[in-house]
């Protein structure tokens, strides 16, 4: 995921603080700590410039300067730049969820979405915020996700997660197991391979990519026998697919084939459910993973660990997963530069 930006300038790249109280500031302490990959973007942390000094101070980088500026236009290359949500003294307690982050989080993610719609920063990267403590009256919406979409309403997306060699898609995502089933259609399941595909190629620069299709039930339904989704639902859509020029491969039974390495075979893979994909990319993605929203016209990356309460403010933290994700937020800019 190593970047090389095409363009004259450095692509601004807008990181929101997410729960202060979570491993969120230190992850991007330490991201930026060595200024050489200050050469590959501009960062402008959505955040609070007290919070990030509080944080500086407890793990002795007291060294590492930043510019508080008023907007994004401001944002100085080989800077660290801050754009503060608020200028009110934000009470930090790591470890623990609090009112007070939850607003805080908000604050700093619609800061930041409103600057990627209107163009402003060249792509977004989020730090995981608390779903308990963000929910609330401008908030209600079941995680970043969601919110982000809210300001494209004429675009669909669909979930990728994706490491150097791996990127697995959900047909749904944030729903009750029991919910499932009802939720998979034909139609849902040709809209995301759809999004899949597009994006692997406009994206990932992936020429006639190969998606592997899961399926539902145990043994992908073992000819209807544990279950009937894959032979009326799943199997149909991927034959309207593969009509429209999409190499679709399946169902398969998930089991099997990420236990026997299948999974390396293809470009793309698409889950019935959520923890049917991540389950498996977290245990097989051990160089840390990230979560790309594709199908947007912006460019959205996050990290796929949360707020690491139990670790807060320990000075133990990976930077991992954060640089993936600001290195694959510059790689797709780069891939749809090239395209336009």
């Amino acid at each position: 995921m190593t970047p090389q930006f095409k363009t004259s300038g450095l692509p601004k790249i807008g990181i929101t603080q997410g729960d202060i109280n979570g491993i969120g500031y230190e992850v991007i302490l330490k991201l930026l700590a060595d200024s050489r990959i200050l050469e590959s973007f501009i960062p402008i942390i959505y955040g609070q410039s007290k919070v990030f000094s509080y944080y500086k101070k407890n793990f002795g980088m007291e060294e590492m300067s930043y510019t508080v500026v008023r907007d994004a236009s401001q944002a100085q290359a080989k800077r660290i730049n801050i754009i503060n949500h608020t200028d009110e003294e934000l009470k930090v307690e790591p470890g623990f969820s609090t009112p007070i982050a939850g607003k805080a989080s908000f604050a700093a993610l619609k800061l930041a979405t409103n600057d990627l719609r209107n163009g402003v920063i060249d792509a977004m990267v989020t730090a995981p915020i608390n779903k308990s403590n963000i929910i609330s009256e401008q908030f209600k919406f079941k995680g970043q996700t969601d919110y982000i979409k809210s300001f494209f309403p004429d675009n669909e997306y669909i979930t990728l997660l994706v490491n150097h060699q791996m990127r697995v898609g959900f047909v749904t995502n944030h729903l009750p197991l029991k919910d499932v089933p009802g939720a998979i259609t034909k139609d849902l399941i040709i809209k995301k391979l759809k999004l899949m595909n597009n994006s692997l190629v406009k994206d990932f620069n992936i020429v006639a990519p190969k998606i592997a299709v899961l399926g539902l039930n145990p043994h992908a339904g073992d000819n209807s026998i544990m279950g009937s989704e894959e032979q009326e639902i799943i199997k149909p859509a991927m034959e309207v697919a593969k009509a429209q020029g999409i190499m679709a491969f399946g169902p398969f039974p998930a089991d099997g084939f990420f236990g026997s390495d299948a999974w390396r075979k293809y470009d793309g893979i698409l889950s019935m459910y959520h923890d049917q994909g991540l389950t498996p990319f977290r245990v097989l993605a051990v160089d840390g993973g990230v979560s790309f929203t594709a199908g947007l016209p912006v460019v959205r990356t996050s990290t796929i660990h949360g707020t690491g309460y139990d670790i807060a403010n320990k000075n133990v933290a990976d930077a991992d997963a954060i640089r993936h994700a600001v290195y694959l937020a510059i790689d797709i800019l780069n891939n749809r530069h090239c395209l336009s």
